[in-house]
């Protein structure tokens, strides 16, 4: 029966830049997964957003078409006349105009609140997006050091990694 040689030590000397280099990346990769989900939610919730800011623009519109239906009707009631139903029809024409006036005012506002919300928060996913694509920069760079064994590749990914972080979180502040 032949004998079976198990080696335990490896052929390859032990690279510890290598090794480093590959925390690195793993490092990279991770803070990389958080900004792309962080990144993805803001999309979709500005989506949302603007979704709902359509929805408040369409009621606007129905209270609008109910409004001028109204003066449609006092315009008939006025042409036709009659003393006795018409004051009676005119008078309900009347608070039917004034409230449909203040729910198109106040749905007005809020399309146009909701409106707002969605473009900040547009402009808030773009600086993930950027600090996404600086750090998906960084974690390519970074790995190009294993097939130079260059150390300024870890560098130039150290830097832009630094760089997407940063523009990252200023989607925070935004």
């Amino acid at each position: 029966m032949a004998e079976l040689e198990i080696h335990h030590e490896s052929h390859h000397p032990i690279d510890p830049a290598g090794q480093r280099v590959g925390v690195l990346a793993a490092v990279l990769a991770v803070i990389l997964a958080v900004v792309g989900i962080i990144s993805h939610r803001a999309h979709t919730n500005a989506i949302i957003l603007t979704t709902h800011s359509s929805d408040i623009w369409a009621e606007y519109q129905s209270t609008r078409l109910k409004f001028h239906n109204v003066e449609l009707g006092e315009a008939v009631a006025n042409l036709v006349g009659g003393k006795n139903g018409a004051a009676q029809v005119l008078a309900d024409y009347e608070r039917q105009k004034r409230k449909y006036e203040s729910e198109s005012a106040k749905l007005m506002d809020d399309a146009h609140h909701s409106e707002a919300a969605a473009e900040e928060l547009e402009h808030r996913a773009l600086r993930f997006d950027i600090g996404d694509g600086l750090l998906e920069v960084a974690l390519v760079v970074t790995s190009l050091y294993f097939i130079s064994h260059k150390k300024m590749f870890p560098v130039i990914g150290v830097v832009a990694g630094i760089a997407g972080v940063v523009i990252a979180a200023a989607g925070f502040l935004a």
